[in-house]
């Protein structure tokens, strides 16, 4: 059976499934699952979550406004600026499992193009001989009398670094999801056999840590995939026994981060003496009562000039969306000193929606509502933020200092 719905659709289904299935949809996290009838279970989509999801032969997609390219290209991107559109240029928009895999095939190809990364691994081990340096209170508490075997650190350079033991099993996770042809397997399967030397992660246990650096630059993209593949990709079982596998994305989260990330590109370009934040520390009263966090705040040598927040929220059928947001975005504006606040839409169910101008009453206030129509190839979306941040910059001025709250 395949269930298909849209990305908070408001329609909820009612289908017949097992409990065993009705409750490993539940703990995924795609959609609201309740009982409606023996054996029947009400459907409805969880707010803004998108993904796949397969129990047994159940198949479950949301499906986003975005292609499933497109979500992978925003996860990428807020990870990496580095992750370029080109990396998700044709992949096939109506399934998410083989856009994913496809994703880390094409990383995955281009990070071992030059070979397999080598790095220093401390071991620790006991040997016959010295090698390294002696750990003199291991060796007193271990073998108290003993000469050998010897308890021993050294630094051997070889495969079995963070970076390859995490696109390894990243590579080795997305073999066994559902919905891949037999080719794209074989290449998933190939590449994790280049990367033998990499032992295999702990189950449960945190990722291992890596740092960027000129060595791992050609690997950085994979590991950025990888490393979400390894934290949304679930692999299990129901208590009955069945396969369960989950491909689950918080898009209110990956639209914020993106648009974070993709401003703070922007600006560093249009206005290099500046400084963007994400999360912006702010009060909102005198007395330092009530916090204020702005997605995005653009400062210059410490004041700020721009703020901007991201909404993943539908318009309404007339193009403008829900004023509390308004509200919001005037309070930002008054408690930063600023005449100008923009609130960063994901688009809306209006054709052709355009940026909306509010002056606020009795002030020099103005709000814009600017829709980002997220159903656009990848490169034209870094664009319209591109755009969004000029306009911005062409027309902001500050009205009085502010100071960042500590935290």
């Amino acid at each position: 059976m395949r269930i298909e719905i849209s990305e908070n659709d408001t329609n909820n289904l009612s289908r017949a499934m097992s409990s065993d299935h009705a409750a490993a949809l539940a703990a995924t996290g795609l959609m609201d699952v309740s009982p409606s009838g023996v054996g029947m279970w009400r459907l409805a989509t969880a707010t803004n979550r998108v993904g796949a999801v397969r129990i047994g032969d159940l198949d479950v997609v949301v499906r986003p406004k975005a292609t499933f390219g497109s979500v992978l290209f925003m996860l990428g991107y807020a990870r990496d600026p580095g992750f370029t559109a080109d990396e998700v240029d044709g992949l096939d928009a109506d399934d998410v499992w083989p856009a994913v895999a496809e994703t880390l095939v094409r990383l995955a190809e281009r990070a071992l193009r030059q070979g397999v990364l080598q790095g220093y691994v401390t071991r620790e081990e006991s040997l016959a001989v010295l090698r390294g340096r002696m750990r003199a209170a291991d060796q007193v508490a271990r073998r108290p009398g003993m000469l050998l075997p010897l308890e021993v650190t050294f630094d051997e350079y070889e495969v079995d670094i963070p970076e390859n033991r995490i696109v390894r099993a990243a590579l080795r996770r997305m073999a066994l999801v559902p919905r891949l042809d037999r080719p794209l397997r074989a290449r998933l399967a190939h590449l994790a056999g280049r990367l033998d030397g990499a032992s295999d992660l702990v189950p449960g246990a945190p990722l291992p840590q890596w740092s960027p650096s000129r060595a791992n630059s050609r690997y950085q993209p994979a590991l950025r995939l990888g490393e979400q593949v390894l934290r949304s990709v679930g692999l299990s079982t129901t208590a009955g026994g069945a396969s369960v596998a989950a491909f689950v994305v918080d898009m209110a989260v990956v639209f914020e981060d993106f648009v974070t990330v993709a401003l703070r590109e922007a600006f560093g370009v249009l206005s290099p003496l500046g400084r963007t934040v994400g999360q912006f520390g702010a009060w909102l009263d005198e007395r330092s009562r009530v916090r204020a966090r702005p997605d995005v705040v653009h400062t210059v040598r410490g004041v700020p000039r721009l703020v901007l927040d991201a909404k993943y929220k539908l318009g309404y059928s007339d193009g403008s969306y829900p004023t509390a947001d308004v509200y919001q975005l005037h309070a930002y504006c008054t408690a930063l000193g600023l005449l100008r606040g923009y609130l960063v839409y994901a688009g809306s169910r209006r054709v052709g929606a355009a940026p909306v101008e509010h002056r606020v009453l009795n002030t020099e206030i103005d709000v814009v509502q600017w829709p980002l129509d997220v159903s656009v190839p990848p490169a034209q979306l870094v664009a319209q933020v591109a755009e969004l941040a000029a306009a911005s910059v062409d027309v902001t001025a500050a009205r009085t200092p502010a100071t960042d709250a500590p935290g």
